[in-house]
């Protein structure tokens, strides 16, 4: 019965979080902007690559490498772990927690509800892909496709966990938002946001394929730029989800220990 009513409730959800969004857009524009870092890249390695290729990548292969960056990003990013401090330290949870629906997926409904606006900002950059180095870079097939669409959830679930739970350290402590700031540091290093994962020397590729940073947007971007075959993309993909999973234990868990100290102020 729960989850019936849950079920009806989630397009009223979307509404409201995409309402929301709208009524925003300023500093969501703001913050879709800001995450331009794959172009400046893009200007730097393919000016590299005019005078050698770099491993198989041409001045081609880095535009379309980085161009598939930005779009990813845009679609995988969360920034939940901001909402969580913000709401903990102004006492403004207790309101969330009156709700039927538990919190963790009403700020996911939130942060998906915002997709459409984000769109406007990733197709045109589809559109400019497509003219700068046609499809040849594209998946080919739907299972490629499929594969690429399984890698960009679990990108988007692996980004939402890790900073939901990093959100819910804020009941434990006045902030969490420096612990978020480190993580963030050491995603854009490892996770191929800065430069391919591939590009890494050997010894270190090995151990970030074992960490949690390439699977929030290297993954994704390698599958949408057709470097893996089908083996080696399934591999991948089972190890990103595994990661969502323990994610997701560990925000439950962080989440539920947290409401045991959390008491609202004011309001």
């Amino acid at each position: 019965m729960k989850a019936y009513a849950t079920a009806r409730a989630l397009p009223t959800l979307f509404k409201v979080g995409f309402a929301e969004a709208v009524a925003y857009r300023g500093e969501f524009l703001v913050w879709m902007f800001s995450t331009t870092m794959p172009l400046i890249m893009l200007a730097l390695w393919s000016a590299v690559a005019r005078e050698a290729p770099i491993g198989r990548f041409g001045e081609k292969e880095f535009v379309a490498y980085f161009l598939a960056t930005f779009i990813v990003r845009q679609l995988t990013g969360s920034w939940v772990s901001w909402e969580i401090n913000y709401e903990i330290r102004n006492g403004t949870l207790s309101l969330r927690l009156l709700r039927p629906i538990h919190p963790m997926l009403t700020f996911a409904i939130q942060n998906l509800a915002a997709q459409p606006l984000r769109l406007i900002v990733a197709l045109p950059m589809a559109a400019i892909w497509l003219v700068a180095v046609g499809t040849g870079q594209f998946p080919h097939g739907p299972l490629a496709w499929l594969a690429f669409g399984l890698a960009l959830l679990g990108g988007w679930l692996v980004t939402y966990l890790a900073s939901f739970s990093i959100g819910c350290l804020a009941f434990f402590m006045e902030s969490s938002i420096k612990i978020m700031d480190v993580w963030l540091t050491l995603f854009f290093v490892f996770s191929g946001y800065l430069m391919p994962v591939e590009l890494f020397p050997p010894a270190l590729r090995n151990v970030l394929d074992w960490l949690p940073f390439r699977y929030q947007i290297g993954l994704p971007v390698e599958l949408l730029t057709s470097a893996h075959g089908a083996a080696a993309a399934a591999g991948l993909i089972a190890r990103q989800w595994c990661w969502a999973v323990a994610l997701f234990i560990s925000a439950s868990w962080l989440w539920r220990k947290g409401l045991t100290r959390f008491a609202a102020y004011g309001g």
